[in-house]
């Protein structure tokens, strides 16, 4: 089955925040990408619940650079407040993934056509992805093309491995895990050669308990959103 892309990543700015920074307001973004970021761009190239996204490797090809710039982040109880976010600045990455079939989705199977989301991605990362591309954060625009894996000269292909410690993977969401709950995971990140070679969610050892939460259910030409055990979990 054909189900693997490859793409340029690039940007002027990205955030990928590490959760540590949210506390006192003022984010700070991790060196590398997170794979639920990278997740979330490929969801916005194309993205069915018949299918679940896995990101293989990430190649770095730009120095890593920050910048901080004065934002006015949205108060909850409305108006704007002052914060200082560190920013990734001139950002490029060369990414490869490939898609399974949900196996959590068994309304959907019909849809596991062979050949037809591999197409629809293919041709839609030609055109720049279905919605816009952010780079972490709505405040930080990317960009994406088709490209060879490997190709071009990187910044650290030289450099045999650097560490960048215990660092956020990704959430576990019900509608993938068929669990009820919602879980945070979290790897050891470690690049060599510029390239980030992420584990699979269920390779994570590390991971946190956010709260219950009950998977949306999709059918052909319908979702279903169990309202009523959502709220009862809460």
């Amino acid at each position: 089955m054909k189900n693997s892309i490859n793409f340029r990543l690039w940007g002027r700015y990205a955030l990928f925040t590490d959760p540590v920074t949210k506390v006192g307001g003022e984010k700070c973004s991790y060196h590398v990408p997170t794979y639920e970021a990278i997740k979330g761009v490929l969801k916005s190239i194309y993205w069915k619940p018949t299918i679940i996204w896995h990101i293989d490797k990430v190649r770095v090809m730009n120095p890593l650079r920050t910048q901080t710039k004065g934002t006015k982040p949205l108060v909850w109880g409305g108006g704007n407040s002052l914060a200082i976010y560190t920013f990734l600045h001139d950002v490029e990455y060369q990414v490869t993934a490939h898609f399974e079939w949900n196996e959590n989705q068994p309304n959907l199977a019909p849809d596991r056509i062979d050949g037809k989301h591999f197409n629809i991605a293919k041709r839609v990362l030609e055109k720049g992805g279905r919605q816009d591309i952010f780079l972490g954060t709505r405040d930080c625009q990317g960009y994406v093309e088709p490209c060879e894996f490997g190709e071009g000269t990187g910044a650290y292909d030289d450099i045999d491995e650097l560490s960048f410690g215990l660092m956020f993977h990704g959430f576990d969401y019900p509608d993938e895990t068929g669990e009820n709950a919602l879980n945070s995971r979290f790897w050891h990140a470690t690049m060599r050669k510029g390239v980030l070679e992420f584990p699979r969610p269920e390779e994570c050892e590390t991971r946190r308990f956010i709260r219950k939460m009950i998977p949306r259910e999709f059918g052909l030409g319908k979702n279903v959103q169990p309202v009523e055990l959502e709220e009862a979990l809460l």
